[in-house]
């Protein structure tokens, strides 16, 4: 149908409209593995690893850090632990909800260059989409752009922990390895590019202090510098604690998320949860922790109410000393 131009005389009898932003909930847990006696958990179908789809699942976009190789061949790293799984540990991700998943890590790498060879293999038959690793610079800093209810969702990963494994297979323009986010100046770069074309940008972060409950000054620094950028969700893990999280200006931040499928299971160490964030449009509207404990199993859960209360405490108490507000901004 074609219209004449206007020429202002003319009335108009329509009611303006307005769309609501779309709205959107995304979930996050912390670290993941499958080593040693988690291996169990590989078995198909394994009724208490699917106890973690109810948490997942009811996200429209569920992420999580998958730290360890993707391999079963290798030489061990120099190094103290190592972590590797066969393929079939993204099937079980996927099977509990998962969407994406982040290999920007310390361990992704455990078992050298024939591991990551086998890892990077495993990412193309992969189930879900696997960040943070790459051929080169430019495949492991690109993001995976998820569809959540026709909201497009930019997932992007890098590691920030200075050990072995960041100083010898960070991924360059000819070799592969790991998104490092030591200097931040590419990963603002991929933030940047992928705020072109999603409607949220999300970044998970491999960062932190072994064992502190607070955010150290690289990390506020670079969440910072990642607001700025354009990220509206920042979350990251490796501490082995909950740290603190909440708003930073518009976008959320939430510094550590815990150990989630993991090797030991006596607290502080046991200690983590589910993060579901509720978008309206790029705002996060809601933040909701779902306080667990890791068992014996390596299966996190939901604990007995007391429990639940005192965990739930635990981690609006670290915000404390992030300077991150608890509710997100008006206006």
């Amino acid at each position: 149908m074609t219209t004449a131009p206007s020429t202002g005389a003319e009335t108009s009898t329509e009611t303006p409209t307005t769309t609501a932003p779309a709205r959107i909930t995304l979930a996050f847990g912390g670290d993941v593995h499958f080593a040693e006696n988690l291996t169990a958990l590989l078995r198909t179908g394994n009724p208490d690893l699917a106890g973690l789809r109810r948490h997942l699942g009811a996200a429209d976009l569920a992420v999580v850090n998958l730290e360890t190789a993707i391999t079963t061949r290798g030489t061990p790293a120099p190094k103290r632990f190592h972590f590797r799984a066969p393929p079939s540990a993204l099937d079980a991700l996927a099977s509990v909800g998962v969407d994406a998943v982040s290999l920007a890590n310390n361990h992704a790498v455990d078992y050298g260059r024939v591991g990551l060879t086998d890892t990077l293999a495993a990412r193309e038959d992969a189930p879900v989409p696997v960040v943070g690793i790459g051929r080169n610079a430019t495949d492991a800093y690109a993001p995976a752009y998820l569809d959540a209810r026709g909201v497009t969702v930019a997932v992007i990963a890098a590691t920030q922990v200075p050990d072995w494994t960041l100083a010898t297979w960070p991924a360059s323009s000819s070799r592969p390895g790991i998104a490092s986010a030591s200097a931040t100046a590419r990963l603002v770069a991929a933030v940047r590019a992928a705020r072109r074309r999603a409607g949220v940008v999300v970044v998970y972060l491999h960062w932190g202090t072994d064992y502190t409950t607070c955010p150290d000054a690289a990390q506020q620094a670079t969440a910072k510098a990642l607001a700025r950028a354009g990220a509206d969700v920042i979350v990251g893990a490796h501490a082995h604690r909950v740290q603190g999280a909440g708003w930073l200006g518009r976008s959320y931040v939430a510094y550590g998320l815990g150990n989630f499928v993991w090797w030991r299971s006596a607290e502080p160490d046991s200690r983590t949860g589910v993060l579901t964030l509720t978008l309206e449009g790029r705002r996060v509207v809601r933040a909701r922790w779902t306080p667990m404990l890791v068992g014996d199993d390596g299966v996190p859960r939901a604990p007995a109410r007391a429990d639940k209360v005192r965990l739930w405490r635990v981690w609006n108490q670290a915000r404390g000393c992030t300077g991150l507000r608890a509710t997100p901004p008006t206006g």
